[in-house]
């Protein structure tokens, strides 16, 4: 298990995820701005405004690496575009649906692509840190199933918000029509997360290395 109290505190170690806040509280203003529908945006950026505030509250005593960090903002600026426009009217997407001759507005299977993506790297992180699990098959097991308890808890979320809400929340669903778009939200977080362990999972444990060990110090 790493300690999460051996984080460096001097340097840019320190000021880049105060930077990345900044960044975000911008983009996130600027998404607000001329969005189609204020109650949409607020319902897709309000897992990252929840996000901001559980990083901020635990920074000092829980500090991620820069990997994780950075990609909870990528993550979150593609909820906030996805709000602006609700993710059945993103320009890329049309262009892209219009370009492949897709059926439907692609944007949306971004969207929960980067809600496996990025999660699996945040979930294996607290897992190393926090159990004695190691990195192999059994934490990458682990992962992918916080990854689809996390989906599914979304799903969950957009049902009651149809349930309450009603056609006025066709936005927040952007199903186009789909009858299995619950289905595949939940196999594109799957995706997310397994492309997400094979790709970043080394560059992750040589952060926790570098970033989390008392060697980092020196």
């Amino acid at each position: 298990m790493i300690a999460s109290s051996t984080l460096p505190t001097a340097g840019p170690r320190r000021r880049e995820p105060v930077i990345l806040l900044a960044v975000g509280l911008v983009a996130l203003v600027v998404s607000a701005i001329g969005a189609k529908s204020i109650g949409t945006w607020f319902l897709e950026v309000l897992a990252a405004l929840i996000g901001a505030v559980v990083l901020v509250a635990t920074y000092r005593r829980f500090p991620l690496t820069p990997l994780a960090y950075r990609l909870i903002l990528a993550h979150a600026v593609i909820l906030m575009i996805g709000g602006h426009w609700t993710y059945a009217e993103v320009p890329a997407g049309d262009w892209l649906r219009d370009a492949l001759g897709l059926a439907r507005n692609p944007y949306d299977r971004l969207g929960h692509f980067a809600q496996g993506f990025v999660p699996a790297v945040v979930a294996r992180e607290i897992l190393l840190r926090c159990t004695p699990l190691r990195p192999g098959r059994w934490l990458a097991a682990l992962v992918l199933c916080v990854v689809m308890a996390v989906s599914a808890t979304w799903e969950l979320f957009e049902w009651l918000s149809a349930v309450v809400g009603g056609s006025s929340a066709e936005d927040f669903l952007g199903t186009q029509g789909d009858v299995w778009d619950t289905q595949w939200d939940m196999f594109m977080a799957g995706v997310g997360a397994i492309t997400s362990l094979v790709l970043l999972s080394r560059l992750h444990d040589k952060q926790l290395r570098e970033w989390l060990t008392p060697t980092a110090r020196r």
